[in-house]
């Protein structure tokens, strides 16, 4: 059992290597979200608020600026924008239930650790998650407008895509698929046949 714990081989593998990242959670009141696609097409205004959330593990990065901090080299200033993608449920007027999709943009403004410079280029990451607890109807625009409150998880990362070199112990083991079925007897069937039939002589 012993040697089972040491690696045998060694392997290349390519994946992400996250060099910093940094966890962000905030909440955001009168937040304005603007669906762009509705489904079914033509609701009857108004529409009434019902849930939401992200639609999207990863934000998209935009108006990204990095400035190296001359007091601390190693280290960067981050500024982006993360454009979230939100799908919001509601019912119309006619009480008929609908889905749309919405854009939530977020300016961020952190340090992180940059890497040294190599052939490579980093790129900043951001993993998000956000829930929209509650939400009013924007009357006033006639379109499909909510005006809502959001709670955001939000991950940035400086990452390369690397080649890295790591010990192995084989290849996993993959356990058979267990199928499913109602198993309406399996507790009669685990009875003994007999009384005490499962006490040894």
């Amino acid at each position: 059992m012993a040697n089972n714990c040491n690696p045998t081989t060694k392997v290349c593998i390519q994946t992400k290597k996250v060099f910093d990242a940094c966890l962000k959670q905030a909440s955001y009141e009168m937040v304005t979200i603007t669906l762009t696609d509705v489904n079914p097409a033509n609701p009857t205004l108004p529409l009434t608020f019902v849930s939401g959330r992200s639609s999207a593990v990863l934000a998209e990065v935009t108006n990204l600026s990095v400035t190296r901090l001359q007091s601390r080299p190693r280290y960067g200033r981050i500024e982006a924008d993360l454009v979230i993608p939100i799908k919001i449920n509601y019912t119309d007027a006619t009480g008929a239930a609908g889905v749309g999709t919405g854009t939530l943009t977020l300016h961020e403004d952190v340090v992180l650790m940059l890497p040294e410079a190599s052939v490579m280029p980093y790129q900043v990451e951001a993993a998000v998650s956000v829930i929209v607890p509650n939400g009013t109807y924007d009357s006033a625009t006639g379109g499909y407008t909510f005006i809502v409150t959001t709670c955001v998880s939000a991950i940035l990362k400086i990452v390369i895509t690397v080649e890295l070199i790591i010990p192995t112990y084989g290849y996993a083991i993959i356990p058979p698929c267990q199928e499913y079925n109602d198993e309406v007897c399996s507790g009669f069937f685990d009875l003994p046949l007999f009384p005490g039939a499962n006490n040894t002589i």
